[in-house]
């Protein structure tokens, strides 16, 4: 891969509290109905029965990134730009970044190579049609590039895609490949190369220790979380936060998937907003691919020194 092919390192405002890595901010743009906790009980065909939140909950979280300034990545689901091209258009308008979540929502390794790319070209195809532009960043339903499905990374890079953030470097029932590297790093596979930009992992005692995004975010003292990314920044790295729409809507229907997935999915929804305004005012955000060139350019010139 070029490194033409990715932005220069950009200029963004340093916060009030002198923060100076450029970290990810990053949102995966979906309905409360689609999260893959909720598949035994929501079925696909169901999905147009229910109230879509998503448009306005996303138009929520683009003002509070418009008040702090900060332009950051979506990852949006093919399903829901099919049916509110306005939303993908107003998401660019404001300038940010977008990037393709699939169509259906479906963890990769429950799909055949051939399934997988079928939905990857469905749903970046639909972005790039409405937006007349190439989509070239993805992100994979609940991170779900684990080590028996490594061979989508080879899909990814047979179909034009050049940053992954897919593979969390943690322990999860659902997803991780711990022992992953923690900072940004370049893939070499058979189909080529691919760079790897994961969601931030903090090292305690040794376990990787999974921040700054989703559940993490909302189950966390904020106190916490702000800790951990600074120490993952002081460890000259930066990281990729990642929110859904729905976290910021205490007030969406609620769903009756289990026990377990049900406080993941509905714990300090309250809270969401106020600790993403917090963290936007400690951190220095840009997108993902903005953040990336940022640190490699960083790591060129050290290298150099």
């Amino acid at each position: 891969m070029s490194a033409d092919l990715l932005p220069h390192p950009a200029t963004v405002a340093v916060p009030p509290n002198g923060a100076t890595t450029l970290n990810a901010l990053t949102i995966d743009v979906e309905d409360y109905f689609h999260v893959s906790g909720f598949e035994g009980c929501v079925d696909r065909s169901r999905w147009d029965d229910f109230p879509s939140r998503v448009a306005d909950n996303t138009h929520r979280i683009m003002d509070v990134l418009a008040a702090a300034g900060v332009q950051g990545t979506f990852f949006v689901l093919g399903w829901v730009a099919e049916r509110r091209p306005d939303l993908v258009k107003d998401i660019r308008a404001a300038g940010h970044e977008i990037g393709s979540h699939g169509y259906w929502h479906r963890l990769i390794y429950r799909q055949t190579p051939d399934e997988f790319r079928a939905d990857l070209r469905h749903g970046r195809d639909v972005l790039q049609d409405i937006l007349g532009e190439t989509v070239t960043a993805y992100r994979a339903p609940s991170f779900s590039i684990t080590r028996q499905s490594l061979w989508a990374l080879d899909v990814l890079i047979e179909e034009g895609f050049l940053v992954d953030s897919s593979i969390y470097p943690t322990r999860h029932d659902r997803y991780g490949i711990p022992g992953a590297p923690l900072e940004p790093h370049r893939i070499e596979r058979p189909a080529g190369t691919l760079w790897e930009f994961s969601p931030p992992v903090y090292r305690c005692a040794g376990y990787p220790l999974a921040v700054g995004g989703g559940g993490w975010f909302r189950l966390y003292p904020y106190a916490v979380t702000r800790g951990c990314l600074r120490a993952v920044n002081r460890a000259g790295r930066p990281f990729a936060v990642y929110l859904h729409p729905w976290e910021l809507d205490p007030e969406q229907p609620r769903l009756a998937p289990g026990r377990m997935a049900a406080f993941r999915h509905y714990v300090n929804l309250r809270r969401t907003e106020a600790r993403l305004t917090q963290l936007l005012r400690d951190f220095r955000f840009g997108t993902l691919s903005e953040s990336l060139a940022t640190w490699r350019h960083e790591g060129v010139l050290a290298a150099a020194a």
